[in-house]
């Protein structure tokens, strides 16, 4: 058959599947399947067993569990409420004031927490209701919080990287490494922003707010402390070469508990929640990678993504074409499915492109992440915007429209690292 035969069968069972309700990852399996017995005469449940126990067996998929689990136990202490109260006083000088506190808190908490939506949901339960009683422009605040809480995704650890790395055999090490400088500009970008807006429209961040003595800054050091030692501990052992990818996210679960237990958050009841929740992440995260990988093995005996790189190599298409057309593709995609599945499913068919087209794996990574967050506060399924809706019942359409500011500020970082990929290949060159 035709590739496009081939591949629009593919799509229509997708959509079919997808469509009707079904998880994604069951979906995935699905259309596996169904590209085995209708194009191939091929032992599907063989391939099935040994597709499943290739990506699940693997050290790096360890790391998975330990970073969610890690997440999960700082979501349910008082890290955020800690954070807010260590970071306000240092916050009542600047242009924007008290809204700078979402950008800070996003950033120290991605750095532990590896989750998008843990981020926005730790974080917002305080600053929302606190700004907003305080009488800081909603609309900022929202789309502050919307912008900054995908941060989890690009500073690490993040899951998503892990995903990425696991599927494009790509160094997890390097990956983190990777995010750092592009976590921080980006988290820059924000608060440049909103100084700016602020400077420009003063009533958005109230005047005659409290003012702070140095001293009460100094006494609110201890408030930050447990974050930074926890940030230090997991990505210093990483860094350093002290611990894989796996130790370092045990370390975290560790320093996390230990953490819990000094606020005195960490009880028997709080355990098993924690537990609970982090088996069904990485339950949910599992099945969605091998549906994908499963799939992704079809597209490969079926030689879809031979032929696509083929295809897109004649068309003689400059590597900075490619990856507008790809930004425009993921940018769609991100409004019908989640983060991991954009991953999963296209980053076996779209890395052979990247590579031919002479682009870095570990750059790709950055900017694939970066599409992701794009999608996080993109409707209808921007996974921030539930969670923000759940914090104060504002509609989806109302919070996508408060983020679109920070929306065009991750397309412009986007634009930067793929201008000056250096920004992001800066840190992991000097593994080498």
């Amino acid at each position: 058959m035709e590739l496009a035969s081939i591949s629009l069968t593919l799509c229509a069972l997708l959509v079919l599947f997808m469509g009707g309700t079904l998880w994604v990852g069951i979906s995935l399996f699905l259309v596996g399947f169904g590209g085995f017995i209708i194009f191939t005469e091929l032992p599907f449940g063989a391939i099935l067993a040994t597709t499943g126990w290739n990506n699940t067996s693997g050290s790096a998929m360890m790391a998975l569990p330990m970073f969610v689990w890690m997440g999960e136990i700082l979501f349910r202490s008082r890290i955020s409420e800690n954070l807010f109260k260590g970071l306000t006083p240092w916050m009542d000088r600047i242009p924007g004031r008290l809204l700078h506190v979402n950008i800070l808190a996003c950033t120290f908490f991605a750095a532990v927490s590896g989750s998008s939506a843990a981020t926005t949901a730790t974080v917002g339960k305080i600053t929302v209701p606190e700004l907003t009683k305080r009488g800081y422009n909603k609309s900022l605040t929202v789309g502050s919080l919307a912008g900054a809480g995908t941060l989890g995704f690009l500073i690490p650890p993040s899951m998503m990287m892990l995903v990425y790395g696991i599927i494009g055999d790509v160094s997890i090490g390097k990956l983190f490494i990777a995010g750092i400088v592009p976590g921080f500009m980006l988290a820059g970008i924000f608060g440049l922003y909103i100084m700016v807006r602020c400077l420009i429209t003063p009533s958005m961040a109230p005047a005659g707010a409290e003012q702070h003595t140095w001293l009460q800054r100094l006494q609110a050091i201890p408030e930050i402390l447990p974050v930074l030692v926890l940030i230090l501990a997991v990505l210093g052992s990483l860094y350093a070469g002290w611990a894989t990818p796996t130790e370092a996210g045990a370390v975290g679960v560790v320093g996390s508990m230990v953490f819990a237990f000094t606020t005195g958050d960490m009880n028997v009841q709080v355990l098993r929640k924690s537990l609970m929740g982090s088996i069904k992440t990485t339950s949910m995260i599992m099945l969605i990678v091998l549906g994908a990988s499963y799939l992704s093995v079809v597209v490969g005996y079926l030689g879809i993504t031979r032929k696509l790189t083929l295809f897109v190599t004649e068309m003689g298409l400059s590597p900075f074409m490619l990856i507008v057309i790809l930004s425009v593709l993921y940018i769609i995609l991100g409004c019908l499915v989640d983060g991991f599945s954009m991953i999963v499913m296209t980053t076996p068919i779209v890395l052979p492109l990247i590579t031919a087209a002479g682009f870095d794996t570990v750059w790709f990574g950055i900017y694939l992440v970066l599409m992701i967050e794009l999608a996080q506060i993109t409707p209808p399924v921007g996974f921030n915007l539930f969670v923000i809706s759940s914090i104060n019942n504002d509609d989806l359409l109302t919070i996508a429209r408060d983020a679109m500011p920070f929306f065009s500020l991750m397309v412009l970082a986007t634009a930067l690292v793929t201008v000056f990929p250096q920004i992001v290949l800066f840190l992991p060159n000097l593994m080498k």
